[in-house]
């Protein structure tokens, strides 16, 4: 059975009012003029308060990430403390080609408005972006580098946050072969964005091609069942009583035995995010499916206005 290494994690209090979760240095700091570039007013709209946000996996960097969806749901949305938990730049990619279009700029420039406005933002790297890892117990722009984290929510519960990849016994032992299995992905990930252009064309919602075939073979979801359950004695052989993760891009909660797993998803197939409410409570939310339904939702709308209209 798979077990972490012996790493002393620091636990976290409950939450303190959110002027004091983060550094002066932090809070005082001037952002530095290109975080303003190109600003535009944003609509206003009521956003979705949350006390944390987990999310993972958005791979900026490479063209499968969902900038655009990624960036409705950092604008619509409001927490106390936002988790990045691994795979948030794609350097395995950027290393074999430079690709960082103006709306990953984009996305960086809203994590660090965030930092600004008191939001604390934990970085926990994964094994894309494993070069910040040498980097953790510093602080970048305000935003806290750690291999991985204790989160307490609001009901007392003890979560280990990290990313995952130290589960994956490919990442781990057969690199070379990660890398290829990598190279392969990527190449569904651009199928995927063209089916999706197509899609656009013809003003249907966003669908994964990725996740869709995921789901389907045999060998993949063995896989993923195997991980959540060696994920999750884990946690428990830490003592914790929970364990939140991403890395194999399938957004899950589940029970087993007295650890709750939770898998925030994706941002390349799913775009799935993992919040805790006010009281404690954890929720996946599907941002793919929830702007999908309110695009419906309008439509209908519209329709049933022309057909009100007298010929």
């Amino acid at each position: 059975m798979a077990t972490l290494p012996d790493m002393p994690v620091e636990a976290r209090h409950p939450a303190k009012p959110r002027h004091d979760r983060v550094p002066a240095r932090s809070r005082d700091r001037k952002l530095p003029d290109w975080i303003h570039e190109n600003d535009k007013p944003e609509t206003p709209r009521k956003r979705l308060q949350f006390r944390t946000i987990f999310i993972s996996d958005t791979h900026l960097g490479t063209p499968g990430c969902n900038a655009e969806l990624l960036l409705d749901f950092l604008k619509s949305t409001d927490c106390e403390t936002l988790y990045l938990v691994g795979d948030i730049v794609d350097g395995w990619q950027l290393r074999k080609g430079w690709y960082w279009p103006a709306r990953h700029n984009d996305v960086i420039r809203c994590i660090l408005k965030r930092v600004k406005r008191g939001t604390r933002v934990v970085y926990v790297p994964g094994n894309h972006d494993e070069a910040f890892r040498d980097y953790t117990g510093l602080d970048f722009g305000g935003i806290e580098l750690v291999n991985e984290d204790i989160h307490v929510t609001a009901d007392g519960r003890r979560l280990l946050v990290l990313h995952g990849d130290q589960f994956d016994s490919i990442v781990m032992y057969a690199k070379w072969l990660a890398f290829l299995g990598d190279s392969a992905y990527v190449l569904l990930l651009k199928s995927n964005s063209i089916v999706n252009a197509v899609r656009k064309m013809f003003g249907l919602p966003y669908w994964s091609l990725a996740a869709h075939l995921k789901k389907r073979v045999k060998n993949a979801v063995q896989f993923i069942g195997k991980y959540e359950e060696v994920v999750a004695h884990a946690a428990a052989d830490r003592g914790v009583d929970g364990v939140v993760c991403g890395h194999i891009h399938s957004a899950e909660i589940k029970q087993f035995g007295d650890i709750t797993y939770y898998n925030d998803g994706d941002w390349v197939e799913s775009c799935t995010a993992l919040v805790e409410h006010f009281d404690g409570r954890m929720e996946i939310i599907d941002w793919a499916a929830k702007v999908a339904a309110e695009q419906a939702e309008k439509a209908e709308r519209k329709a049933a206005k022309a057909a009100a209209v007298p010929a």
